[in-house]
Parts: structure tokens; C-alpha cells; sequence
């Protein structure tokens, strides 16, 4: 059928290009049974739980844990240690008239020692480093929830579309019984003769044009069950079904504040905001790379060389202050601030870009959503108005005042009008799940 083909090769490409990796991550639900079906927040807290992507964003975090230790590392000392043997030759020696000649260093020179140098104060260089890496931080963990955000959406249409094909199927299993019935009735009438080979071969059409129709959903089935092994993580051949669960709620928000609340919850519009604030952090930590730096050393460990006795090991140390003043660096911290206003600027434009393409798209989506609730409206008539038709069809025939090609119309109008209702409320779920991902909302 062409618009089980076209459903699902959108639906495909919507998926595959940014998120369709085989995961290989650890599983936590087991792959269902045969006659078992998977709900929808199964699916969603395994796909949120161990897809790949997922994991790469909290990895982002223990990187930024990483970074921000790094950072605060500029209040600890540094601490090390060295040992050393030197040979030197010759010696000098001095001589003093009637004292004699005297050696003045030793030809074997031992010395073991701890250095050891502490920052004292580095005005707010390494405060300004350490917020700026937990402003990183900050964005990386909002960067789950919208890896999560984007997984939620996706796994759910391939569910909802799961939900809606696995019924179609069975619509036409019911279509097909009924056409059977339908060719062996004519066949005897035709021995007979109360019917013609002209509503035999129309009859077998109809079969051939069903199971054609059949084959089409049987493949896009196929589909979306790889799509959901995937995120899942399931071997891809793994015949998945689903439980019908096709929502039909609302978001209980009133329309006029749905771009408001959206712009208030959705995780790109606080991500930008975050990386906005990073940027200015990143722009006052330039601000300061060239400040003084003070900081103290201490030096204390043995050796030998000292007079009077050159060999004995002798305990020394050295200690001081020292003061770090850059004076030119060759305009690397003003070019440093103008690549960092001009991040700044960029951002900004970005974060208007967001809250533009967001409330475009809660927009679109509202007006799916409504429209996916007067085709359920209209649906529901048309399957009262079909079914009706079917049985005075039935009565008709019975009578023998309609024929049978006539009640095999009533009978396809009364499936298809099925079918149409059974779409509607997918598109209807498919557009609630896409205006709740839109305003920030978990799919309910």
C-alpha cells in the first residue's frame, strides 16, 4: 500500500541519519516472547537508559567532573622530589701560605631533595578558570535530557506507527476472510448459474488487490520492529509487537501559552542559555589570563660539600616568595577578548534562532494536533456511516436486490473507513507526542 510505503520511508530517514547506530551497550530489558508485547514506557526507559547516545552525553560529564578537578587543582602545591650523584673532576683546590692547600669541593657529590611551590594569590585567575568548567559542566548535563528529548520523540513514532500497522494488519486478515467467504459463495452460485465468471474474476481482484495491500503493511512492520531493535538494542530480526496504547489526551495547557511555557522548558532554550553564560565566563577568565601571580617555594632536603667536612651529609633548605608580572605578551590577550566577544555575539544570534525555530514549531504542531482531531471526528462518522451501509447491504443482498460486487463495496468501504480511523488516532497520538517534546513536556 503506498502510504505504508511512504509513511515509512519518511519515518527512516527521520531516524537513521543522526541516531540509528547499533547499540551494543548493556541491556536491562529482556527481548519478549513470541506471544509477549512491549508497552511504550518500557521502550522509552530502555532506550533512555542504555542507548549509545546517551551514554556518550554522560561520559561528556565525567569529562567536565575531570575538567573542573583540573581547574581547582591551581589551589593545591606542587610537590617533587629529586635525588642525584655528581662526579667532578678535577678539584680545585686553594692553597694558603703556611695552612697548607684545602680541597674546595668534594669529587663525589650526593644531594636528595623535596621541592615544593604553592600559589598564594593569583587574582581570581584560578576562581574564574574553576566556574567556567562548571559552567561546562552545567551544559553537559542539560545535553542528556536533550539527547533524551530527541530519543523519547523518535522511539515514539516508530511505536505509535508499530501500534497502528499491527492493527491495520489485522483489518485486513478480517478483509481477506470475508473476500474467501465471498469466492467460495460465488464459485457454487456460479455451477448454478445464478452468478457470472465476471463477479468470480472481481472477487479474486479484490483478494489480489488485499493481499498486495497486506504484503505492503507485513513489510512496514518489518520496518519499524528493525527501528525499535535498534534503539532497543534487540537483535534486528527480533519479531517485536507492541501493546495499542494510542494516547489520546491533550497537554492541559491553554493554547495561547504554549510558545510561552515551550520557551520557559525546552532544553535547547536552557542549553543555549547556559552556553551563553559559559561565553562570559570564558570572556572574564580572558580578562585575567595576564594577572600577577604570587607564589611561594620551598626547597629542603641533604647533601655533602659544605666546609669544613666536604663528604658530610648535611641537611639545608631554601625558601622565598615570587612575584610573576606579565609585561608584554605580544597582544594575545587582546585578540583572546575579541575572539571572545565575538563568541558572545554569536551565541546570542543562535539562542534568537532557537526561540524562533521553537515557536514555529510548537505552532505547527498545535495545528497537526487539531487537525488530527477533527479527522478522528470525521472518521468516527464515516465508520458509523459505513457500517450502516454494510448491513442494509446485507439485507439488500439477502433480498437479492443489490449484487454481490455491491456488497464487497460496502464491505471494503466499511474496512477502509476502519483503517482511516485507525490512522487518524496514530496521527493524533504521533502529533500529541510531538506538541509535548515541543513545549518541553515528557511523553506521557
Amino acid at each position: 500500500m503506498e502510504r505504508y510505503q511512504k509513511q515509512s520511508f519518511v519515518l527512516i530517514l527521520f531516524i537513521v541519519f543522526p541516531f540509528l547506530i547499533p547499540a551494543q551497550s548493556a541491556r536491562h530489558l529482556s527481548i519478549p516472547g513470541a506471544n509477549d508485547s512491549l508497552s511504550l514506557q518500557q521502550i522509552l526507559q530502555e532506550v533512555t537508559s542504555s542507548y549509545p547516545s546517551v551514554l556518550k552525553a554522560q561520559e561528556a560529564i565525567n569529562s567536565a567532573d575531570a575538567a573542573v578537578a583540573l581547574a581547582r587543582s591551581g589551589y593545591y602545591p606542587d610537590i617533587s622530589g629529586h635525588a642525584g650523584y655528581t662526579r667532578l673532576g678535577p678539584v680545585s683546590k686553594l692553597s694558603i701560605p703556611n695552612m697548607g692547600a684545602f680541597q674546595i669541593y668534594p669529587e663525589n657529590n650526593y644531594n636528595a631533595e623535596v621541592d615544593a611551590r604553592q600559589t598564594i594569590y593569583d587574582f581570581s585567575k584560578t576562581s574564574r578558570s574553576i566556574k567556567m568548567e562548571e559552567s561546562g559542566k552545567a551544559i553537559s548535563e542539560k545535553t542528556i535530557d536533550l539527547v533524551k528529548q530527541k530519543l523519547n520523540l523518535i522511539t515514539a513514532i516508530s511505536y505509535y506507527t508499530l501500534v497502528y500497522l499491527q492493527e491495520a494488519l489485522k483489518i485486513k486478515d478480517v478483509q481477506l476472510d470475508n473476500l474467501n467467504d465471498h469466492l467460495a459463495f460465488i464459485t457454487k452460485k456460479k455451477e448454478t448459474g445464478s452468478a457470472t465468471q465476471y463477479e468470480i474474476l472481481s472477487t479474486q481482484v479484490r483478494i489480489s488487490t488485499t493481499e498486495n495491500q497486506k504484503i505492503d503493511i507485513q513489510t512496514a512492520i518489518k520496518t519499524q520492529q528493525a527501528i525499535l531493535n535498534s534503539l532497543l538494542g534487540f537483535p534486528v530480526n527480533t519479531a517485536l509487537m507492541v501493546k495499542q496504547n494510542l494516547v489520546l489526551g491533550s497537554t492541559g495547557i491553554v493554547s495561547d501559552s504554549l510558545v510561552h511555557f515551550a520557551l520557559q522548558h525546552r532544553y535547547e532554550m536552557i542549553v543555549a542559555g547556559l552556553k551563553e553564560e559559559h561565553a562570559a565566563l570564558h570572556l572574564k577568565t580572558v580578562k585575567v589570563q595576564n594577572n600577577p601571580v604570587l607564589d611561594a617555594f620551598l626547597s629542603g632536603g641533604i647533601k655533602n660539600g659544605y666546609i669544613p667536612d666536604l663528604n658530610l651529609l648535611t641537611p639545608n633548605y631554601a625558601a622565598g616568595l615570587g612575584l610573576r608580572v606579565p609585561i608584554f605578551d605580544a597582544t594575545r590577550r587582546k585578540n583572546n577578548i575579541k575572539l571572545a566577544n565575538v563568541e558572545i555575539n554569536v551565541l546570542k544570534q543562535e539562542t534568537e534562532q532557537t526561540r524562533r525555530d521553537i515557536s514555529s514549531e510548537v505552532y505547527q504542531n498545535e495545528a497537526l494536533l487539531n487537525a488530527s482531531l477533527q479527522k478522528i471526528k470525521q472518521s468516527n462518522l464515516q465508520v458509523r456511516q459505513a457500517e450502516e451501509a454494510l448491513e442494509l447491504a446485507k439485507v439488500s443482498f439477502s433480498s437479492g436486490v443489490i449484487t454481490n460486487l455491491d456488497l464487497l463495496d460496502a464491505e471494503t468501504s466499511a474496512a477502509e473507513s476502519k483503517v482511516n480511523l485507525l490512522k487518524a488516532k496514530t496521527d493524533y497520538a504521533v502529533s500529541l507526542a510531538r506538541l509535548n517534546i515541543s513545549i518541553g513536556r515528557p511523553i506521557n
